[in-house]
């Protein structure tokens, strides 16, 4: 649960970084975490799985699920 806890902060923080430039604070980068570990583990699931685990990857999973997820609602806030 802490592990899993520590990913999620830091794909949030990642996230929060790379989309719009500055984080989303503490609770809301854990959520974003949360959710894009979720969609990640979905997508990467279905494209046959991700090339290398433990750690790393599960933030860059959680990472890329983020990401996506920020894009999309974005996408949808807009319209």
């Amino acid at each position: 649960m802490v592990w899993w806890s520590i990913v999620e902060f830091i794909a949030g923080c990642l996230t929060g970084k790379v989309m719009k430039g500055s984080g989303f604070g503490v609770l809301m980068d854990i959520v974003l975490g949360l959710v894009g570990a979720v969609i990640g583990g979905w997508v990467f699931g279905r494209l046959g799985g991700f090339p290398f685990g433990g750690m790393p990857g599960t933030i860059v999973m959680a990472f890329a699920g983020a990401v996506l997820f920020l894009w999309f609602a974005r996408l949808v806030k807009k319209a």
